[in-house]
């Protein structure tokens, strides 16, 4: 037992765990994916010439994702999975820290790695961790700083504590300069611990001096960020703000969370007998008119969508694909596992309310020590942050919409809150139905991986099919990302709008041919014109052009997806 205590061996086995679903994925494509089209050339360059260099895309600092892919880029040669592999790296580590940020929450050995693996297993969390975007390593920026809080507020001396905050600014002011939400932990989440420190004068004097020094450094990244060369800025008002579709993204993105978090919500379900006739009631209400709302063949079908409700990287194709596509890619969740899907996410929501509003529950007795991190320090330490990370979705869900890469903060706050209610409500133990939860959707999680990379390596096929027959790439829209990656081969950024620095960045793209086939971020790519394309669909545009289908391989199915190559632009007669 000793030996288990001292490696933690929990929290070994929860981090190698998402390497060898990785692994099993096999997560390989040599083309960008979402956004890391763009930031793996900027990794290429600064390995090459030591400078971060901006190309028109980016919003995010990036800095120390960058300077890690930098060094794997050194050790390895650059390829599209070298630089993705660093990704893979920290969200191993950080599966490692939420265990113990667990452990250290007063659940116990068990039920944390079975709630971490949750989470780590989901299959939003393995598709981000095989890409190169910044979404894991802000999460990261914030797993850590909780962490090091936790350990200052159960530390037993002023010198430890005083370490440990230091430790937990330091860690989230470098690691934050990944994504700059990440900075939420300097700003909210340890003035949040230091407030349950005040009566410790040193202690205080001392984690405030050293929270005053992180703000300092915030403020000295984002004066240097905005003098920087082809940064797209990011601004935290609004303009053209509207309510309506505000709150119907952000309702997507409350319903999303029960579904990524349902190995361990579905546990409640038995709390059902126990819920009120009102509040049952009430959730069949919601349940079923949004079901109405989502079936019904209405314009408002489109803004309440079945689960996963926000899409993006976990929808029901089972792949990411893009977010304009020609043709639709074969479904991976069907219309009648998606119902199910929403059902299970409303009861869960009913069942958690149910336990969470009976009062007359006591805690269960049981051996374990009692806690460390008692409900109100927890509170303090996470409300004030979930509250202010919500807020700033705010103006992002009211302007280019959210997605469900902005969720894994939310999710480990949740699944924190959700482990040790359970376990103190309920049962002391997640059991074996837990375990097996976990495992089922973890098989979903390497799946959507798998299909993933499948399908963008099938697009690779058609690229090298059509380099075959003398068509260069910008003859053809083979997918915005890819669009990207072909726009950096020819100019230094992307042709973005929004561009402030420097002055003439941007030049308006002349419109395109009368009649040619619509091309999703046309304005932002003008070296390529597109004569054909990659669809799902071979109907679609001017149909079918002469060269061969490429199949993908879709798990569990046996019939493979396929793409083609269609025509952009009418045949001359």
């Amino acid at each position: 037992m000793q030996i288990v205590h001292k490696f933690r061996i929990p929290a070994i086995l929860c981090a190698f765990a998402v390497l060898l679903c990785e692994l099993i994925a096999h997560p390989i494509a040599n083309m960008g994916i979402c956004d890391d089209g763009a930031y793996i050339p900027m990794a290429q360059k600064l390995a090459a010439t030591g400078h971060v260099v901006y190309n028109g895309w980016a919003a995010p600092l990036l800095l120390w994702q960058l300077y890690l892919a930098a060094a794997f880029i050194k050790l390895f040669g650059f390829s599209f999975t070298t630089v993705r592999m660093s990704t893979i790296l920290t969200a191993m580590v950080t599966a490692f820290l939420l265990q113990r940020i667990l452990v250290r929450s007063t659940i116990t050995e068990r039920n944390a790695t079975i709630a971490t693996l949750a989470l780590v297993l989901s299959p939003l969390y393995l598709l981000l961790s095989a890409t190169f975007m910044s979404d894991i390593f802000g999460l990261f920026a914030v797993v850590i700083c909780l962490y090091g809080c936790l350990r200052a507020l159960q530390s037993s001396t002023d010198n430890s504590t005083i370490a440990w905050l230091c430790f937990a600014v330091v860690t989230n002011a470098l690691f934050g300069t990944s994504r700059q939400n990440s900075w939420l932990g300097i700003l909210v989440m340890v003035p949040s611990a230091l407030w349950l420190l005040r009566a410790q004068r040193r202690v205080f004097i001392a984690g405030a001096v050293a929270t005053l020094a992180g703000v300092f450094f915030i403020l000295a990244c984002l004066h240097w960020l905005n003098h920087q060369p082809y940064l797209m800025p990011e601004h935290l008002l609004v303009h053209d703000f509207k309510v309506r579709p505000t709150a119907i993204r952000l309702i997507g993105a409350f319903l999303d969370m029960p579904l990524l978090l349902l190995p361990i919500l579905a546990l409640f379900f038995p709390q059902i007998r126990k819920s009120k006739t009102i509040l049952i009631a009430i959730f069949s209400v919601l349940c079923l008119g949004y079901l109405l709302l989502a079936l019904y063949p209405t314009s408002l079908s489109a803004s309440f969508p079945l689960e996963p409700t926000l899409g993006g990287w976990v929808d029901a194709s089972g792949v990411f694909s893009g977010i304009a596509r020609k043709g639709d890619p074969p479904a991976f969740l069907h219309t009648g596992i998606r119902v199910l899907l929403t059902i299970a996410s409303f009861t869960g929501l009913l069942c958690f309310t149910t336990t969470l509003l009976d009062s007359t529950k006591k805690p269960l007795q049981d051996d374990r020590p009692r806690s460390q991190a008692p409900w109100k320090v927890l509170g303090v330490l996470l409300a004030p942050f979930t509250l202010v990370y919500i807020l700033l979705l705010v103006p992002r869900a009211g302007s280019s919409g959210i997605y469900d890469r902005y969720l894994p903060t939310l999710l480990v706050v949740a699944l924190l809150c959700l482990v040790r209610l359970y376990q103190d409500r309920i049962r002391p133990e997640l059991g074996a139905a837990g375990a097996a939860l976990v495992a089922i959707m973890a098989l979903y999680g390497m799946a959507c991986t798998h299909n993933t990379f499948a399908l963008y390596r099938a697009r690779l096929a058609i690229a090298s099919e059509l380099h075959a027959a003398g068509i260069d790439d910008t003859s053809v829209d083979s997918g915005w990302e890819y669009n990207i990656g072909v726009e950096l081969q020819h100019a230094n950024h992307i042709n973005n709008a929004s561009l402030i620095l420097p002055a003439n960045a941007y030049t308006p793209t002349p419109p395109p041919p009368a009649g040619a086939c619509e091309m999703w971020m046309y304005d932002p790519v003008p070296h390529i014109h597109p004569l054909y394309a990659v669809a799902f669909n071979p109907n679609v545009c001017y149909g079918l052009a002469a060269f061969s289908p490429v199949h993908f391989s879709r798990w569990p199915f046996r019939t493979p997806g396929t793409l083609y190559v269609v025509r952009t632009l009418p045949a001359k007669q």
